[in-house]
């Protein structure tokens, strides 16, 4: 198992980001979370085996129809042992 900690710039709030993460990790079967932040950016925390996190994280390059991603961040981050993937406040 890996984890990262993925960091979305650009138009990602008030589009959908977050539910259409939500959808996308249920979908691979990773787990985490992903939340907004006070910046304006999005942080995505994911969990699973680096093939299904990879795939994660390059949908998040694009995110959903409405986003415009200009920049992310990915970082190497410890296992959480999260059960499913969540939003958080």
């Amino acid at each position: 198992m890996v984890a990262k900690r993925l960091l979305v710039h650009g138009r990602v709030q008030g589009v959908g980001f977050r539910f259409a993460t939500c959808i996308e990790a249920k979908r691979l079967g990773v787990n985490g979370w992903v939340r907004n932040r006070h910046d304006g950016t999005v942080e995505i925390h994911v969990e699973g085996t680096e093939e299904l996190v990879d795939e994660l994280t390059d949908w998040a390059s694009h995110g959903p129809p409405n986003a415009h991603v200009t920049r992310l961040d990915i970082k190497a981050a410890d296992p959480e042992n999260t059960s499913g993937f969540t939003e958080r406040a």
